[in-house]
Protein backbone atom coordinates (compact mmCIF):
# COMPACT_ATOMS: atom_id res chain seq x y z
CA UNK A 1 0.00 0.00 0.00
CA UNK A 2 3.04 2.93 -0.21
CA UNK A 3 2.76 3.21 -3.84
CA UNK A 4 -1.07 4.45 -3.44
CA UNK A 5 -1.37 7.82 -4.51
CA UNK A 6 -4.35 8.83 -3.50
CA UNK A 7 -6.19 6.78 -1.06
CA UNK A 8 -9.68 5.90 -0.92
CA UNK A 9 -10.80 9.41 1.32
CA UNK A 10 -7.66 11.29 0.05
CA UNK A 11 -9.22 14.21 -1.98
CA UNK A 12 -7.02 15.69 -4.75
CA UNK A 13 -6.54 19.56 -5.46
CA UNK A 14 -9.66 21.04 -7.56
CA UNK A 15 -7.87 20.91 -11.12
CA UNK A 16 -6.35 17.11 -10.15
CA UNK A 17 -9.73 15.97 -9.43
CA UNK A 18 -11.14 17.08 -12.72
CA UNK A 19 -8.55 15.35 -14.61
CA UNK A 20 -8.86 11.73 -12.34
CA UNK A 21 -12.80 12.21 -12.59
CA UNK A 22 -12.53 12.52 -16.51
CA UNK A 23 -9.95 9.50 -16.84
CA UNK A 24 -12.30 7.29 -14.94
CA UNK A 25 -15.41 8.91 -17.22
CA UNK A 26 -13.42 7.95 -20.59
CA UNK A 27 -13.19 4.40 -19.04
CA UNK A 28 -16.66 3.23 -18.81
CA UNK A 29 -18.06 5.80 -21.96
CA UNK A 30 -17.53 3.14 -24.52
CA UNK A 31 -19.35 0.10 -22.89
CA UNK A 32 -21.81 2.57 -21.06
CA UNK A 33 -23.06 4.02 -23.89
CA UNK A 34 -22.94 1.25 -26.14
CA UNK A 35 -25.28 -0.70 -24.29
CA UNK A 36 -28.18 1.65 -24.98
CA UNK A 37 -27.06 2.18 -28.63
CA UNK A 38 -27.54 -1.54 -29.02
CA UNK A 39 -30.78 -2.03 -27.22
CA UNK A 40 -32.50 1.16 -28.66
CA UNK A 41 -32.36 3.47 -26.17
CA UNK A 42 -30.88 7.50 -25.73
CA UNK A 43 -26.97 7.55 -24.52
CA UNK A 44 -27.39 10.29 -22.87
CA UNK A 45 -29.97 8.60 -20.41
CA UNK A 46 -27.20 6.11 -19.76
CA UNK A 47 -24.58 8.83 -18.89
CA UNK A 48 -27.32 10.12 -16.76
CA UNK A 49 -28.29 6.94 -14.71
CA UNK A 50 -24.59 6.00 -14.59
CA UNK A 51 -23.86 9.10 -12.73
CA UNK A 52 -26.95 9.15 -10.82
CA UNK A 53 -26.37 5.31 -10.10
CA UNK A 54 -22.93 5.77 -9.24
CA UNK A 55 -23.41 8.29 -6.58
CA UNK A 56 -26.60 6.46 -4.70
CA UNK A 57 -23.87 3.51 -4.47
CA UNK A 58 -21.59 5.77 -3.09
CA UNK A 59 -23.87 7.17 -0.62
CA UNK A 60 -25.53 3.79 0.78
CA UNK A 61 -22.08 2.59 1.36
CA UNK A 62 -20.84 5.40 3.43
CA UNK A 63 -18.49 6.57 0.78
CA UNK A 64 -16.39 3.55 1.56
CA UNK A 65 -15.98 2.14 -1.88
CA UNK A 66 -14.19 3.51 -5.00
CA UNK A 67 -16.65 1.53 -7.34
CA UNK A 68 -18.70 3.38 -10.91
CA UNK A 69 -21.88 1.90 -12.13
CA UNK A 70 -22.05 1.44 -15.97
CA UNK A 71 -24.62 -0.12 -17.94
CA UNK A 72 -24.40 -3.72 -17.69
CA UNK A 73 -24.20 -6.36 -20.89
CA UNK A 74 -25.56 -9.12 -19.35
CA UNK A 75 -29.55 -7.95 -20.09
CA UNK A 76 -28.37 -6.97 -23.45
CA UNK A 77 -30.15 -9.55 -24.78
CA UNK A 78 -33.88 -9.56 -22.77
CA UNK A 79 -33.94 -5.62 -23.23
CA UNK A 80 -33.57 -6.16 -26.71
CA UNK A 81 -36.26 -8.65 -26.99
CA UNK A 82 -38.37 -6.68 -24.42
CA UNK A 83 -38.33 -3.69 -26.98
CA UNK A 84 -39.63 -5.32 -29.61
CA UNK A 85 -42.72 -6.46 -27.47
CA UNK A 86 -43.79 -4.13 -24.47
CA UNK A 87 -41.25 -1.42 -25.27
CA UNK A 88 -39.16 0.72 -22.71
CA UNK A 89 -41.97 1.17 -20.02
CA UNK A 90 -41.14 -3.02 -19.90
CA UNK A 91 -37.38 -2.67 -19.93
CA UNK A 92 -37.65 -0.28 -17.41
CA UNK A 93 -40.19 -2.25 -14.98
CA UNK A 94 -37.31 -5.17 -15.75
CA UNK A 95 -34.54 -3.06 -14.43
CA UNK A 96 -36.60 -2.36 -11.52
CA UNK A 97 -37.12 -5.50 -10.33
CA UNK A 98 -33.72 -6.29 -10.85
CA UNK A 99 -32.71 -3.68 -8.54
CA UNK A 100 -35.43 -5.22 -6.21
CA UNK A 101 -33.87 -8.64 -6.07
CA UNK A 102 -30.58 -6.98 -4.91
CA UNK A 103 -32.53 -5.18 -2.04
CA UNK A 104 -33.70 -8.86 -0.72
CA UNK A 105 -30.99 -10.45 -1.24
CA UNK A 106 -28.85 -8.09 0.87
CA UNK A 107 -31.65 -8.28 3.52
CA UNK A 108 -31.18 -11.64 3.81
CA UNK A 109 -27.20 -11.35 3.93
CA UNK A 110 -27.49 -8.70 6.57
CA UNK A 111 -29.72 -11.04 8.46
CA UNK A 112 -27.02 -14.48 8.53
CA UNK A 113 -24.11 -12.10 8.19
CA UNK A 114 -20.47 -12.29 5.91
CA UNK A 115 -19.03 -15.56 7.43
CA UNK A 116 -19.95 -17.90 4.96
CA UNK A 117 -18.14 -15.63 2.33
CA UNK A 118 -14.55 -16.67 3.24
CA UNK A 119 -15.86 -20.36 2.77
CA UNK A 120 -17.65 -20.02 -0.55
CA UNK A 121 -14.88 -17.24 -2.00
CA UNK A 122 -11.51 -18.64 -0.42
CA UNK A 123 -8.53 -17.42 -2.66
CA UNK A 124 -8.27 -20.63 -4.99
CA UNK A 125 -12.16 -19.32 -5.91
CA UNK A 126 -11.35 -15.45 -6.13
CA UNK A 127 -7.96 -14.83 -7.72
CA UNK A 128 -8.92 -17.02 -11.36
CA UNK A 129 -12.47 -15.74 -11.30
CA UNK A 130 -10.59 -11.84 -11.36
CA UNK A 131 -8.30 -13.07 -13.99
CA UNK A 132 -11.55 -14.12 -16.13
CA UNK A 133 -13.16 -10.64 -15.56
CA UNK A 134 -10.04 -8.86 -17.12
CA UNK A 135 -9.19 -11.59 -19.45
CA UNK A 136 -12.62 -12.10 -21.14
CA UNK A 137 -12.89 -9.03 -22.35
CA UNK A 138 -9.72 -9.33 -24.16
CA UNK A 139 -10.94 -10.40 -27.26
CA UNK A 140 -13.06 -7.42 -27.23
CA UNK A 141 -9.73 -5.24 -26.93
CA UNK A 142 -8.04 -6.67 -29.56
CA UNK A 143 -10.84 -6.54 -31.82
CA UNK A 144 -11.35 -3.05 -31.32
CA UNK A 145 -7.36 -2.44 -31.97
CA UNK A 146 -7.12 -4.38 -35.29
CA UNK A 147 -10.29 -4.58 -37.20
CA UNK A 148 -12.25 -1.80 -38.80
CA UNK A 149 -15.82 -2.48 -40.05
CA UNK A 150 -15.05 -6.30 -39.24
CA UNK A 151 -12.03 -5.97 -41.60
CA UNK A 152 -7.87 -5.66 -40.76
CA UNK A 153 -6.82 -2.49 -40.36
CA UNK A 154 -2.86 -1.92 -40.14
CA UNK A 155 -3.49 1.70 -39.26
CA UNK A 156 -6.26 1.05 -36.38
CA UNK A 157 -3.04 -1.46 -35.07
CA UNK A 158 -0.95 1.22 -35.49
CA UNK A 159 -3.11 4.15 -33.37
CA UNK A 160 -4.27 1.49 -30.71
CA UNK A 161 -0.30 0.53 -30.23
CA UNK A 162 0.61 4.25 -30.19
CA UNK A 163 -1.97 4.80 -27.50
CA UNK A 164 -1.29 1.52 -25.42
CA UNK A 165 2.66 2.71 -25.60
CA UNK A 166 2.03 6.34 -24.54
CA UNK A 167 -0.25 4.52 -20.87
CA UNK A 168 2.60 2.30 -20.81
CA UNK A 169 5.59 5.21 -20.57
CA UNK A 170 3.14 7.46 -18.94
CA UNK A 171 2.20 5.25 -15.91
CA UNK A 172 5.97 4.39 -15.88
CA UNK A 173 8.67 7.28 -16.67
CA UNK A 174 6.22 9.92 -15.93
CA UNK A 175 6.87 12.78 -13.48
CA UNK A 176 4.45 14.29 -10.79
CA UNK A 177 0.71 14.93 -12.57
CA UNK A 178 1.65 12.80 -15.62
CA UNK A 179 2.65 10.15 -13.66
CA UNK A 180 -1.05 10.35 -12.34
CA UNK A 181 -3.05 10.39 -15.12
CA UNK A 182 -2.03 7.92 -17.76
CA UNK A 183 -4.51 6.96 -19.08
CA UNK A 184 -5.68 10.31 -19.84
CA UNK A 185 -2.27 11.09 -21.45
CA UNK A 186 -2.82 8.13 -23.71
CA UNK A 187 -6.21 9.01 -24.72
CA UNK A 188 -4.86 12.36 -25.42
CA UNK A 189 -1.60 10.77 -27.27
CA UNK A 190 -4.06 8.72 -28.82
CA UNK A 191 -6.45 11.09 -30.35
CA UNK A 192 -4.10 13.40 -31.83
CA UNK A 193 -1.86 10.54 -33.33
CA UNK A 194 -5.24 9.64 -34.90
CA UNK A 195 -6.07 12.51 -36.49
CA UNK A 196 -2.50 13.45 -37.60
CA UNK A 197 -2.78 9.91 -39.57
CA UNK A 198 -5.37 10.92 -40.85
CA UNK A 199 -4.20 13.77 -42.57
CA UNK A 200 -1.43 11.27 -43.68
CA UNK A 201 -3.10 9.10 -45.49
CA UNK A 202 -6.65 10.67 -46.26
CA UNK A 203 -8.34 8.76 -44.74
CA UNK A 204 -10.81 9.51 -41.70
CA UNK A 205 -9.79 8.16 -38.33
CA UNK A 206 -11.94 10.70 -35.96
CA UNK A 207 -14.93 12.41 -37.38
CA UNK A 208 -16.39 15.27 -36.01
CA UNK A 209 -19.29 15.29 -38.35
CA UNK A 210 -21.64 14.35 -35.16
CA UNK A 211 -19.62 17.59 -33.02
CA UNK A 212 -20.34 20.12 -35.46
CA UNK A 213 -24.20 19.00 -35.67
CA UNK A 214 -24.82 18.29 -31.86
CA UNK A 215 -26.95 20.91 -29.74
CA UNK A 216 -24.49 22.41 -26.95
CA UNK A 217 -27.74 22.03 -24.50
CA UNK A 218 -29.60 18.60 -24.92
CA UNK A 219 -32.88 16.88 -22.39
CA UNK A 220 -31.74 13.22 -22.39
CA UNK A 221 -34.96 11.25 -23.28
CA UNK A 222 -35.93 9.91 -20.12
CA UNK A 223 -38.90 7.58 -19.70
CA UNK A 224 -40.44 8.21 -16.30
CA UNK A 225 -43.38 5.77 -15.03
CA UNK A 226 -46.83 7.98 -14.91
CA UNK A 227 -44.79 10.87 -16.98
CA UNK A 228 -43.66 9.59 -20.19
CA UNK A 229 -45.91 6.90 -20.09
CA UNK A 230 -49.12 4.65 -18.72
CA UNK A 231 -47.95 2.48 -15.76
CA UNK A 232 -49.02 -1.30 -15.94
CA UNK A 233 -47.58 -4.53 -14.78
CA UNK A 234 -45.35 -6.51 -17.44
CA UNK A 235 -45.09 -9.92 -16.45
CA UNK A 236 -42.81 -11.01 -19.23
CA UNK A 237 -40.22 -8.33 -18.05
CA UNK A 238 -40.64 -9.58 -14.29
CA UNK A 239 -39.38 -13.18 -15.14
CA UNK A 240 -37.06 -12.46 -17.93
CA UNK A 241 -34.71 -9.74 -16.08
CA UNK A 242 -35.19 -10.81 -12.33
CA UNK A 243 -33.45 -13.87 -12.85
CA UNK A 244 -30.27 -12.11 -14.86
CA UNK A 245 -30.01 -10.31 -10.99
CA UNK A 246 -28.62 -13.44 -9.67
CA UNK A 247 -26.21 -13.48 -12.71
CA UNK A 248 -24.74 -9.97 -11.87
CA UNK A 249 -24.41 -10.50 -8.40
CA UNK A 250 -21.67 -13.24 -9.21
CA UNK A 251 -19.58 -10.37 -11.16
CA UNK A 252 -20.56 -7.44 -8.36
CA UNK A 253 -18.56 -9.97 -6.17
CA UNK A 254 -15.77 -10.28 -7.94
CA UNK A 255 -15.36 -6.81 -8.56
CA UNK A 256 -16.03 -6.34 -4.96
CA UNK A 257 -12.86 -8.66 -4.19
CA UNK A 258 -10.77 -6.95 -6.57
CA UNK A 259 -11.49 -3.67 -4.69
CA UNK A 260 -10.45 -5.18 -1.35
CA UNK A 261 -7.29 -6.71 -3.13
CA UNK A 262 -6.35 -3.03 -4.39
CA UNK A 263 -7.42 -0.81 -1.22
CA UNK A 264 -6.56 -3.47 1.36
CA UNK A 265 -9.12 -3.27 2.70
CA UNK A 266 -12.25 -5.80 3.28
CA UNK A 267 -15.29 -4.59 2.18
CA UNK A 268 -17.44 -7.48 2.47
CA UNK A 269 -17.17 -6.74 6.30
CA UNK A 270 -17.36 -3.12 6.26
CA UNK A 271 -19.34 -1.53 5.57
CA UNK A 272 -20.68 -5.23 4.25
CA UNK A 273 -21.88 -7.30 1.71
CA UNK A 274 -25.95 -5.99 2.60
CA UNK A 275 -24.95 -2.52 1.83
CA UNK A 276 -22.89 -2.93 -1.37
CA UNK A 277 -25.92 -4.72 -2.58
CA UNK A 278 -28.25 -2.41 -1.56
CA UNK A 279 -25.52 0.56 -3.39
CA UNK A 280 -26.17 -1.82 -6.34
CA UNK A 281 -29.87 -2.24 -5.77
CA UNK A 282 -30.94 1.17 -5.20
CA UNK A 283 -28.49 2.15 -8.65
CA UNK A 284 -30.74 -0.11 -10.52
CA UNK A 285 -34.09 0.69 -9.44
CA UNK A 286 -32.75 4.67 -10.51
CA UNK A 287 -32.14 3.49 -14.22
CA UNK A 288 -35.31 1.64 -14.58
CA UNK A 289 -36.88 4.77 -13.40
CA UNK A 290 -35.62 7.33 -15.62
CA UNK A 291 -35.42 4.39 -18.65
CA UNK A 292 -32.32 3.75 -18.99
CA UNK A 293 -30.03 0.37 -18.77
CA UNK A 294 -29.87 -1.55 -15.51
CA UNK A 295 -26.73 -0.66 -14.13
CA UNK A 296 -23.54 -2.26 -12.33
CA UNK A 297 -19.93 -1.69 -10.52
CA UNK A 298 -17.82 -1.57 -13.77
CA UNK A 299 -14.33 -3.48 -14.44
CA UNK A 300 -12.91 -0.83 -16.73
CA UNK A 301 -13.12 1.78 -13.91
CA UNK A 302 -11.18 -0.80 -11.19
CA UNK A 303 -8.27 -0.96 -13.88
CA UNK A 304 -7.86 2.36 -13.89
CA UNK A 305 -7.71 2.23 -10.00
CA UNK A 306 -5.21 -0.55 -10.01
CA UNK A 307 -2.69 1.19 -13.00
CA UNK A 308 -2.87 4.24 -11.03
CA UNK A 309 -3.06 4.02 -7.94
CA UNK A 310 -5.69 6.34 -7.21
CA UNK A 311 -8.82 4.92 -5.08
CA UNK A 312 -10.09 8.18 -4.03
CA UNK A 313 -13.93 7.86 -3.48
CA UNK A 314 -13.62 11.53 -4.38
CA UNK A 315 -12.51 10.90 -7.62
CA UNK A 316 -15.47 8.30 -8.32
CA UNK A 317 -17.98 10.75 -7.27
CA UNK A 318 -16.49 13.59 -9.41
CA UNK A 319 -16.91 11.35 -12.53
CA UNK A 320 -20.60 10.32 -11.85
CA UNK A 321 -21.10 14.82 -11.52
CA UNK A 322 -19.18 15.38 -15.02
CA UNK A 323 -21.55 12.15 -16.24
CA UNK A 324 -24.74 13.85 -15.26
CA UNK A 325 -23.62 17.15 -16.80
CA UNK A 326 -22.86 15.79 -19.24
CA UNK A 327 -26.07 13.75 -20.58
CA UNK A 328 -26.93 17.59 -20.90
CA UNK A 329 -24.28 18.80 -22.87
CA UNK A 330 -24.78 17.52 -26.80
CA UNK A 331 -21.44 18.67 -28.13
CA UNK A 332 -19.35 17.71 -25.75
CA UNK A 333 -21.05 14.12 -25.31
CA UNK A 334 -20.43 13.85 -28.98
CA UNK A 335 -16.77 14.49 -28.61
CA UNK A 336 -16.24 12.03 -26.41
CA UNK A 337 -18.37 9.56 -28.85
CA UNK A 338 -15.43 10.52 -31.45
CA UNK A 339 -13.40 8.57 -29.93
CA UNK A 340 -11.81 6.16 -32.28
CA UNK A 341 -12.49 2.34 -31.30
CA UNK A 342 -8.62 1.42 -31.50
CA UNK A 343 -7.39 4.39 -29.04
CA UNK A 344 -10.41 2.77 -26.83
CA UNK A 345 -8.94 -0.94 -27.75
CA UNK A 346 -5.46 0.47 -26.68
CA UNK A 347 -6.13 1.78 -23.44
CA UNK A 348 -8.55 -1.29 -22.38
CA UNK A 349 -5.76 -3.98 -23.29
CA UNK A 350 -3.50 -1.98 -20.29
CA UNK A 351 -6.76 -1.98 -18.64
CA UNK A 352 -7.98 -5.54 -18.40
CA UNK A 353 -4.61 -6.39 -18.07
CA UNK A 354 -3.72 -5.10 -15.34
CA UNK A 355 -7.43 -6.68 -13.59
CA UNK A 356 -6.30 -10.35 -14.93
CA UNK A 357 -2.73 -9.62 -13.18
CA UNK A 358 -4.58 -8.91 -10.08
CA UNK A 359 -5.71 -11.67 -9.51
CA UNK A 360 -2.46 -13.28 -10.53
CA UNK A 361 -1.50 -11.05 -6.94
CA UNK A 362 -3.75 -13.06 -4.94
CA UNK A 363 -2.79 -16.72 -5.41
CA UNK A 364 0.57 -15.42 -4.91
CA UNK A 365 0.04 -13.30 -1.96
CA UNK A 366 -2.08 -16.44 -0.28
CA UNK A 367 0.97 -18.71 -1.45
CA UNK A 368 -1.65 -21.21 -3.08
CA UNK A 369 -0.30 -24.12 -3.61
CA UNK A 370 -0.53 -24.86 -7.31
CA UNK A 371 1.05 -28.20 -6.95
CA UNK A 372 -2.27 -29.45 -4.86
CA UNK A 373 -4.43 -31.05 -7.65
CA UNK A 374 -7.62 -29.76 -6.03
CA UNK A 375 -6.77 -26.17 -6.50
CA UNK A 376 -5.36 -26.62 -10.21
CA UNK A 377 -8.43 -28.35 -11.53
CA UNK A 378 -10.55 -25.02 -9.81
CA UNK A 379 -7.95 -22.65 -10.75
CA UNK A 380 -8.14 -24.61 -14.89
CA UNK A 381 -11.74 -24.69 -14.73
CA UNK A 382 -12.58 -21.07 -13.69
CA UNK A 383 -10.06 -19.86 -16.26
CA UNK A 384 -11.35 -21.66 -18.96
CA UNK A 385 -15.26 -21.92 -18.69
CA UNK A 386 -14.66 -17.93 -18.22
CA UNK A 387 -12.40 -17.14 -20.51
CA UNK A 388 -13.85 -19.11 -23.29
CA UNK A 389 -17.50 -18.04 -22.50
CA UNK A 390 -19.22 -20.79 -21.42
CA UNK A 391 -22.58 -20.37 -21.04
CA UNK A 392 -25.67 -22.23 -19.63
CA UNK A 393 -29.21 -21.10 -21.60
CA UNK A 394 -32.13 -22.04 -20.21
CA UNK A 395 -35.47 -20.47 -22.21
CA UNK A 396 -33.91 -16.68 -22.12
CA UNK A 397 -31.83 -16.92 -18.82
CA UNK A 398 -28.25 -16.60 -20.34
CA UNK A 399 -25.69 -17.17 -16.93
CA UNK A 400 -22.43 -17.17 -19.15
CA UNK A 401 -18.49 -16.22 -18.53
CA UNK A 402 -17.80 -14.78 -15.79
CA UNK A 403 -20.97 -15.95 -13.72
CA UNK A 404 -20.95 -19.96 -15.17
CA UNK A 405 -16.95 -19.74 -14.76
CA UNK A 406 -17.51 -18.95 -10.58
CA UNK A 407 -20.68 -20.75 -9.72
CA UNK A 408 -18.62 -24.07 -11.26
CA UNK A 409 -15.40 -22.63 -9.10
CA UNK A 410 -17.72 -22.40 -6.23
CA UNK A 411 -19.21 -25.64 -6.18
CA UNK A 412 -16.17 -27.72 -7.38
CA UNK A 413 -14.14 -26.11 -4.06
CA UNK A 414 -17.52 -27.76 -2.14
CA UNK A 415 -17.29 -31.10 -3.56
CA UNK A 416 -13.86 -32.20 -4.42
CA UNK A 417 -11.86 -33.56 -1.60
CA UNK A 418 -9.14 -31.90 -0.31
CA UNK A 419 -5.39 -33.48 -1.96
CA UNK A 420 -3.81 -35.69 0.76
CA UNK A 421 -0.35 -36.11 -1.29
Amino acid sequence: MNDVKYDVHDMPKPAMLFGLSFQHLFAMFGSTVLVPILVGIDPAVALLSSGLGTLAHLSVTKYKIPAYMGSSFAYIAAMQMLMKTDGIAAVGQGAITGGLVYLIVALIVKAIGNDWIDKVLPPIVVGPIIMVIGLSLATTAVNDVMYKDSVYSLPYLLIGLVTLFAVILFNIYGKGLLSIIPILMGLLTGYVFAIILGFVTGDTYVDFSSVASSSWLSMPSVDIPFISYSFKLYPSAILTMAPIAFVTMTEHFGHVMVLNSLTGRDYFKDPGLDKTLTGDGVAQIIAGFVGAPPVTSYGENIGVMALNKIYSVYVIAGAAVIAVLLSFVGKVSALIQSIPTPVIGGISIALFGVIAASGLKILIESKTDMDNKKNLLIASVILVSGIGGLMLQINGLQISGVAFSTILGIVLYQILPEDKD
